[in-house]
C-alpha cells in the first residue's frame, strides 16, 4: 500500500448519530480524544473498523482505552458477540472507543494479538492488552468484562 493510500485510509471517517440530540456527526477513525456531538456536546459511542494499514493509528495511538474486536463476518458467535460489543461502544461513550477487525482481512493485526479463535475480544491501553475475553459472551457478561477491565486501563 502506498503512502497516500494509507494516508487516506488513516483518514476514513464514520457517521455517527448522537443518541442527545439526533444530530450525525462525522468521526476521524484515527482522531484522538473523545467524541462528541458537534451540536449538543454530548458523549458519542465511538465504533469504528480497523485494517493492518490503519490499525496503528486507530487503535494503538488512541488517547481512550480501546476495546478490540477480533471476527469474521462468517464466524457464527462472532455475530452473536455483536450487539454486546455495540452496547459497550454506547454504554462507555466518552471512556471507550470501540474497533472492530475483520481477521480475514487483516491477518497481521491477529497475529500481532495471537488470534487462534474468534471472537476475540481485547481492551487495549497504547497498544498493550490488559484484558483478554475468548469465545462468545451475552452482551450482560460482555459489559461487566469491559466495566472491570477499564479502571485498568485507565
Amino acid at each position: 500500500m502506498t503512502q497516500a493510500s494509507q494516508a487516506s485510509q488513516a483518514g476514513r471517517a464514520d457517521l455517527v448519530g448522537c443518541p442527545h440530540c439526533g444530530k450525525r456527526n462525522r468521526i476521524l477513525a484515527a482522531a484522538r480524544g473523545v467524541a462528541r456531538c458537534g451540536s449538543c456536546r454530548g458523549m458519542l459511542p465511538w465504533l469504528t473498523e480497523a485494517t493492518d494499514a490503519d490499525f496503528d493509528a486507530v487503535a494503538v495511538q488512541s488517547s481512550l482505552p480501546v476495546l478490540l474486536d477480533l471476527w469474521a463476518p462468517w464466524c457464527g458467535p462472532c455475530r452473536m458477540v455483536a450487539p454486546g460489543v455495540e452496547r459497550a461502544a454506547q454504554q462507555f461513550a466518552g471512556r471507550l472507543k470501540v474497533v472492530k477487525v475483520n481477521v480475514d482481512h487483516s491477518p497481521n493485526t491477529a497475529a500481532r494479538y495471537q488470534a487462534q479463535s474468534i471472537p476475540l475480544l481485547l481492551i487495549l491501553q497504547d497498544g498493550e492488552v490488559v484484558a483478554r475475553q475468548l469465545g462468545a459472551v451475552p452482551p450482560d457478561a460482555l459489559l461487566r468484562w469491559v466495566e472491570g477491565a477499564l479502571p485498568a486501563a485507565a
